[in-house]
């Protein structure tokens, strides 16, 4: 592997680009506090020469003390440095990969497998789970590196006393890299099959600690199991990370050889030198010094924490190159004026998700503008994936979709989107005020009330009300309230001029009396605009112009409700098993049962 490849080198490239005045100071004093250990030794040696000469020894003294307070003051230092290094690269590194996720056009990338682990590596680098944060792991790699360069440092300084020294001691603490190179704590720590049950842990402590799950959690008697799962899949991340960086009997037997055969036979040579006369009493603490110095090359160089700090950063560079090619799509330049005037057709359309079969398969309809369509259909027959090709968040592998005769591939992404709105079933819930949440784009206050009114939540809160109990004045809404939020959102897009209203599942939080009521105002309310609702509820389903039923990727009935009864096929079966649940049930919430999973 090219040294440019590897992580650990794409990382210390990204440091400048971070913040090139605090990744200098950072390098500075690196090498500083790798250097000054040895140039000790050697204020050391001068000062006992001037104590032997008994005189002119206040200058070496004064020396001595200056490093020595250096060593002191460098590292805290140091640390402060790198903290804000660390910071400024984490910073860095989640704008790049914001960058890299919000701007493709399409959403393939954010739902491509292959991408899905560097994803997770990228995202959640800096919570501390898989390896400490990034302003935490600089000062590991800086004490570690710094003490590499202490070791070459003093190895460097025994050249003085003879040719073979430095290379002996300074070979034989170098060859324990290689000898443990599988117990070294940063080697292949992190595997797939670490990731792999990291995610299994992570997955499990979720569950504990998030209040979604907590109902369920409660109501099955599921405590115990999640506590299991979690010991079990935290115990088996420390056996596979433990298996990564286990000590081998054998080769730190010969490592404990080899260092000691070397620093034998250094320090030997030292004492026969100093009883030769050869070398002088502060010439000895010299070459001791550095001989002992020499070791840090064996505790120095890349460690563990490089390895955790290097893997999101190859992670991020990754992304940034393969997301935007996955979620490109053709960039049109047609403005979309105020289509669709005529019609939206779906023609012969197929569509499969990265790895998967084909959802849609020579997929064809026609919705004439201006009218109301409902798609039913069994799940995973594709009703959600049309609403997301119309919106172009993918476009098909073959075959179009054409607005008024025009391929929507022709159009300019953002101004035909401008022309859609929609309510999907996992809508966003943004932690703002409710003036934002209906009209995040901006809107006057007027359009916002009045949407908000037709949507049946006038009365939720006031405007400047931020929807979130964790702010001052905050508040939350029930899901069948944030639902209604949500269609206020579509509605506002109406009266600001979209032309197409998407609904999927709408009212999925909403009892029958008030689904039926929402639904008559959405109709209501987007009369004139194109309307194509995907719902489980034939009780909102009933009132569209037209139905279309959607099974394996295909029209299978497409009418209105009366003419769709009277053919008797599987519209009419999956009605009549609904109504008659409904019936039974005689529930008086209205709750509605899905015959259609």
């Amino acid at each position: 592997m090219r040294l440019t490849a590897r992580d650990e080198w794409k990382f210390f490239s990204v440091l400048p680009k971070a913040d090139a005045a605090y990744a200098t100071a950072w390098w500075v004093l690196l090498l500083l506090r790798g250097a000054l250990p040895a140039v000790f030794a050697l204020a050391m040696g001068a000062l006992i020469a001037a104590v032997q000469r008994s005189s002119g020894f206040a200058a070496p003294l004064a020396v001595v003390g200056v490093i020595f307070v250096l060593l002191q003051v460098l590292v805290p230092l140091h640390t402060a440095v790198g903290a804000n290094l660390g910071d400024r690269t984490s910073a860095w590194l989640y704008d790049r990969l914001t960058s890299a996720c919000i701007r493709p056009p399409g959403m393939g990338h954010l739902e491509d497998p292959s991408l899905a682990q560097d994803l997770v590596v990228a995202r959640d680098f800096d919570l501390g789970m898989t390896a400490p944060p990034m302003s935490v792991s600089l000062d590991f790699i800086a004490g570690s590196l710094a003490e590499m360069v202490g070791g070459f440092a003093s190895a460097l300084i025994l050249f003085r006393f003879s040719w073979w020294a430095p290379v002996v001691l300074g070979g034989s603490w170098l060859c324990t890299h290689y000898l443990l190179r599988e117990s070294a704590v940063w080697f292949d720590r992190q595997t797939d099959e670490v990731r792999s049950a990291q995610r299994d842990a992570d997955y499990a402590f979720t569950l504990a600690v998030d209040p979604p799950a907590s109902k369920e959690l409660r109501l099955f008697g599921l405590a115990g199991w999640v506590i299991e799962r979690f010991v079990s899949r935290r115990t088996k991340l420390h056996e596979l990370q433990y298996h990564a960086t286990r000590l081998r009997e054998r080769p730190l037997a010969w490592s404990l050889l080899l260092v000691t055969a070397a620093n034998v036979s250094v320090f030997l040579a030292l004492a026969r030198a100093m009883a030769a006369g050869a070398i002088t009493l502060a010439d000895l603490v010299v070459y001791t010094q550095c001989a002992v110095g020499t070791s840090l090359i064996a505790f120095g160089g890349l460690n563990w924490a490089l390895h955790g700090a290097a893997a999101p950063v190859a992670a991020v560079l990754r992304l940034e190159a393969a997301m935007l090619p996955a979620g490109a799509l053709p960039i049109g330049h047609r403005p979309a004026g105020a289509s669709p005037a005529r019609q939206v057709r779906f023609k012969h359309v197929t569509f499969a998700y990265p790895g998967s079969g084909a959802v849609l398969d020579g997929f064809d309809l026609i919705v004439p503008a201006g009218s109301s369509l409902a798609i039913v259909g069994q799940n995973g027959a594709g009703k959600t994936t049309l609403a997301k090709l119309l919106c172009r968040l993918y476009d098909p592998q073959s075959g179009s979709i054409e607005v008024d005769g025009v391929d929507i591939r022709e159009l300019d992404i953002a101004s035909w989107r401008s022309r859609l709105t929609a309510v999907f079933q996992d809508f966003i819930r943004f932690e703002r005020p409710l003036r934002d949440n209906v009209a995040p784009a901006g809107a006057p206050d007027a359009k916002i009330v009045a949407a908000l009114e037709k949507a049946g939540a006038s009365t939720l809160a006031g405007l400047d009300t931020i929807l979130a109990r964790g702010y001052e004045g905050g508040t939350d809404l029930s899901g069948g309230q944030w639902q209604r939020v949500a269609l206020a959102r579509a509605l506002a897009a109406v009266e600001n001029g979209a032309g197409v209203v998407l609904l999927d599942e709408p009212t999925a939080q909403l009892d029958v009396r008030g689904e039926a009521e929402i639904f008559e105002r959405i109709l209501k309310a987007t009369r004139d605009v194109t309307t194509i609702l995907i719902s489980h509820r034939f009780s909102t389903v009933r009132h569209a112009d037209r139905i279309c039923v959607l099974e394996h990727g295909k029209v299978i009935e497409l009418g209105t409700h009366d003419e769709l009864m009277a053919k008797g096929g599987r519209y009419m079966t999956m009605f009549d098993m609904q109504a008659e649940r409904f019936n039974a049930s005689e529930d008086e919430e209205g709750k509605a049962y899905d015959v259609l999973a």
